[in-house]
């Protein structure tokens, strides 16, 4: 199977920025780890996208198991890319989940 490439969409840009900032100004350590487990769970995810959840409409999940995010993800098969919308922090509303 070809791996997919991936897009992040300006919003999940943004979380992960956000979120990657907020790591550095407690721990370099911990936003080192944080950055190399989204880049794992990325290459999972692009390894086969289908392989995770598929808990509403064409979005898909995956849990970031050592931080309370989930990345959510729409995939576009005939283009073999995954489109990340969100890295998603389970403490926001989970009405803007999949925005």
């Amino acid at each position: 199977m070809i791996a997919f490439k991936y897009r992040l969409h300006p919003s999940a840009q943004d979380d992960y920025e956000s979120s990657v900032s907020w790591y550095l100004k407690r721990s370099l350590k911990a936003a080192t780890n944080f950055v190399n487990d989204i880049d794992r769970a990325l290459a999972h995810i692009c390894s086969d996208p289908k392989q995770n959840r598929n808990e509403y409409k064409n979005y898909y999940e995956l849990n970031i198991h050592k931080y309370p995010f989930t990345i959510i993800y729409m995939v576009e098969e005939d283009l073999q890319i995954v489109i990340i919308v969100a890295i998603y922090h389970h403490k926001r509303k989970p009405g803007n989940k999949y925005r």
